[in-house]
């Protein structure tokens, strides 16, 4: 009973700026990493960033420099801050959280995704 639930997409200017939030809430017993994937239109759905519980963090090289990945006080949150949007950054951004419960080990958890649309 785990739900990831992500929050800040929008209709942004190229050049502009978003937040997105993530939240994980339910029978968490231990969560590993969290991480931003998107999938653009027509196009297969790749990861962004991704930080672990250690605060270890990687990035898509598309992002690197713009976006950066952070996790808030509560370890079952996390945000993604995106400057400089590009036109080709529009994408439905998913949130996914690996966490453990106490009948699965290691299980991804899949938010239902937030829209960011960058014009030009």
């Amino acid at each position: 009973q785990v739900q990831v639930v992500e929050s800040g997409g929008g209709l942004v200017q190229a050049g502009g700026s978003l937040r997105l939030s993530c939240a994980a809430s339910g029978s968490i017993r231990r969560l590993h990493a969290m991480g931003w994937y998107r999938q653009a239109p027509e196009k297969q759905r790749e990861l962004v960033a991704a930080i672990t519980s250690g605060g270890i963090t990687n990035y898509a090289d598309s992002v690197k420099g713009r976006f950066t990945i952070s996790g808030g006080n509560d370890k079952n949150t996390v945000y993604l801050q995106m400057n400089s949007l590009k036109s080709e950054d529009t994408a439905v951004y998913y949130c996914k959280a690996d966490i453990t419960t106490i009948d699965y080990y290691g299980m991804a958890y899949w938010g239902e995704g937030t829209l960011v649309t960058v014009s030009s």
